[in-house]
Formats: structure tokens, C-alpha cells, sequence
């Protein structure tokens, strides 16, 4: 089995319940492994733990157990938060209850939340051996904690359960078979050593895919490849978005272009929602609030382009003296922090279904939210074309 697939790229299968309701065996008996501690000693996951595997007939899936959605206390509010936050980044959802057991209010939040984000529900009564006469709504389905019988009806719902968009290409629908386009891949402190960075990775795999031409340089070779190439042949460069400046003096102005970032936006997100946030960066005043969140928790090193280059950006292009925080992973506190404005990576770590989660929680606050690319291209004095993900400079 190939465990190689990107978390982002994974169906994510979450199981929620009060403690005690059978998750974690569940989730065992699923996967035919002992990935979740079992124990009839209430409160034992205590923080949602994720697992990547691949289960058949589903492929790549990333399970996540959560902590108990009965747990008391004020450590036990915290962990329950923590559960319902991995909502944000669910595609299938499982709901243990106990069979002939009350649905909690939490077990209702869920189904709720499902409803509302679009999330595939599946309610499992847990422990039918105990309750064998308990009255089970059309639609659950009953497992017992012995036998495991019902098991595969569970499996065959989940398989039925996959979401069935279709994905959104990052530049396939842009090109035609043996178009060139050019990447300009910066090698900076932030690269991993020997490979390219994740977006990089996969626009030049998809560009390969659909059987058009990539050229990779980096900046300091960009003007003599298009020399060599002609910049009638090329079909449009695209950039980190940390070369936005450089990359503009280059390229002559019918020369089409874009970034990663701003790809990956329209993949991941709502390219129109992202440019609009934009906006709010030229109102900023002084004090206001902006969160710089990142859905990956790299290592931070000098020239990070979040911590550091994207700060320096602001204070430049506005001039004020901006309250700036921080946040990365599953960490996307817009609630507490009530910001003006949301500047967010690219996502290339979360899935669609993440991003517009986030992008969803900024709307529905009246937040901004922008993307890295879009942010430094305007910042840069240069827009995205209304519509399209090249940018007008």
C-alpha cells in the first residue's frame, strides 16, 4: 500500500461521540489495526489523533479519533473544541452513539454542522449486542462491540459516502498539449534541502501530466531562457510569489503571468473572495489587527516569508504600524482574535474542503481574508485579472 499520498490529497474519515461510545474500537476494527487506545475507562483519547493509511475500497484516507464529545470540566470544554474544530477539515463524518442511548446536544451539533458544511454524516449505533432490542432510525446502522457485525455495511457506506466533486485542476484547464510554461522556482533558506517545495511539485506534475512543456529556472536565469524560448512561445510564466518584483522588471508585459500561490487559491479556495479581501490591505490603519496563518506547521527560519518577508511587505506598503499575530496547523483563531484582515498561505497542506472552511468562518464575521500571492502581487502593484488567476501588471 502506498502511504506516500499527501494529507491534502487524503479523504479525511473523522469519528466523533461521547467517551465510551466505541470509536476507538471502531476505527480498529476498520482498519485492522490498533491505531486508537481502547479502554472502558471514560476519557481516554484525550485529543484528536490522526492516522494515514489506505483502506479499500476508499484509497488514501487520513482517520482521526477524537476526544469524547461528553467530557467535563474545563480541560474537558477545551478537548470537546478541539474535537468539533477537526469538523473544519472532515469530508466523511462517523457519529458513535451508544445503541438505545439519548443523542447528546454535541451529537446534535454535529449532525448540524455536517448539514451546514456539506459534510457526508454517517451515524453508527455502537454496542448492539448490549441493547439488541433498541430501536434503530432508518439510516443508522448498528455495529456490535463483539462481533462486529454490520462492519461491512459500515465500509460500504463509507465508500458510498466519498465526495464526488470534481477536482478542481491547478493549470490543467490553462493549457494545451505542448504549451510552455515557464516556473520560476526560487531556491532559497525555506526550500528543502535536494527537492522543491510542495506547490512546485505539483503544478510542474500536472503541467507534465496534460503533456505541455515545463521549464524550471530560478530568477537570475529567467531573461535568457525566455531568449532562448522566445516569448512568443511561451504560454505564460509562473512564479513563487516572493519573485513577484524581480519577475515583473523581467518579463515584457505581454508575457502572461501568475504564481503558485494564486493557483493554488483558485484550486483550494475562491480566487474572488481572495482578491476581495485584498483590498482591506490598502485601508489598514494603525493598531489594526491582521492574522498571518499558515496551515502547515514548517520550521520557521530566517527569511520566512510569513514571519518575516510578508511583515516587512505591510509596514512598506502602508506605512502603519500594524498589530501583527500569528498562527499555523490547525490553529485559526479569527474568533479571538477579531483581526481586520486574514493573509493566508496558499494551502497547499489542507484540502479544499479546509480552506473553504476557513474562508467561510472569515465571511460569515465580516473578516478579509487574502491569500500570500494575491496579497504580495498587489502589494507589488500588480492585480488579478478579474476572472482569471494571470494577473494584469
Amino acid at each position: 500500500m502506498n502511504n506516500t499520498t499527501p494529507n491534502a490529497n487524503r479523504t479525511r474519515i473523522a469519528f466523533f461521540g461521547r467517551r465510551n461510545a466505541g470509536k476507538s474500537s471502531l476505527i480498529n476494527a476498520l482498519t485492522g489495526q490498533s491505531l486508537a487506545i481502547v479502554s472502558d475507562i471514560p476519557g481516554t483519547t484525550t485529543d484528536p489523533v490522526s492516522k494515514a493509511m489506505e483502506i479499500l475500497p476508499l484509497g488514501p484516507c487520513l482517520i482521526t479519533d477524537t476526544a469524547g464529545l461528553d467530557d467535563e470540566g474545563e480541560l474537558g470544554r477545551k478537548r470537546i473544541e478541539k474535537s468539533l474544530a477537526v469538523l473544519e477539515i472532515t469530508d466523511i463524518a462517523v457519529l458513535a452513539i451508544p445503541a438505545g442511548q439519548e443523542e447528546l446536544d454535541n451529537d446534535k451539533l454535529v449532525r448540524g454542522e455536517c448539514s451546514k458544511r456539506g459534510i457526508s454524516l454517517i451515524v453508527v449505533r455502537t454496542k448492539r449486542d448490549l441493547a439488541p432490542n433498541a430501536f434503530i432510525d432508518e439510516g443508522e446502522i448498528a455495529i456490535s462491540s463483539e462481533t462486529f457485525e454490520g462492519l461491512e455495511t459500515f465500509r460500504d457506506r463509507l465508500a458510498k459516502s466519498l465526495p464526488q466533486e470534481k477536482p478542481v485542476p491547478l493549470v490543467a484547464d490553462l493549457i494545451k498539449k505542448g504549451d510552455i510554461v515557464i516556473c520560476v522556482c526560487p531556491i532559497d533558506a525555506a526550500a528543502p534541502k535536494g527537492r522543491l517545495i510542495l506547490p512546485q511539485q505539483q503544478v510542474i506534475r500536472e503541467l507534465i501530466d496534460n503533456r505541455a512543456v515545463a521549464i524550471v529556472c530560478q530568477v537570475s536565469e529567467l531573461k535568457s531562457v525566455v531568449e532562448r524560448v522566445g516569448k512568443a512561445n511561451i504560454r505564460f510564466v509562473i512564479i513563487d510569489s516572493q519573485a513577484f518584483k524581480e519577475v515583473n522588471e523581467i518579463l515584457d508585459k505581454d508575457i502572461e503571468l501568475t504564481s503558485f500561490s494564486i493557483v493554488f487559491a483558485r484550486q483550494k479556495g475562491d480566487l474572488k473572495t481572495l482578491c476581495e479581501g485584498a483590498k482591506a490591505i490598502k485601508s489598514l490603519q494603525d493598531g489594526d489587527k491582521v492574522l498571518i496563518a499558515e496551515g502547515c506547521t514548517h520550521r520557521r527560519q530566517c527569511g520566512d516569508i510569513g514571519t518575516e518577508k510578508i511583515p516587512r511587505l505591510l509596514k512598506k506598503f502602508t506605512g502603519k504600524n500594524l498589530e501583527l499575530s500569528f498562527a499555523s496547523g490547525g490553529d485559526f483563531p479569527v474568533d479571538e482574535a477579531l483581526p481586520k484582515l486574514v493573509i493566508h498561505c496558499g494551502g497547499c497542506m489542507l484540502t479544499r474542503r479546509a480552506v473553504m472552511s476557513r474562508l467561510l468562518r472569515c465571511v460569515e464575521a465580516n473578516i478579509p481574508i487574502v491569500n500570500y500571492g494575491v496579497a504580495i502581487a498587489l502589494m507589488n502593484g500588480i492585480i488579478t485579472k478579474d476572472g482569471s488567476c494571470m494577473v494584469k501588471r
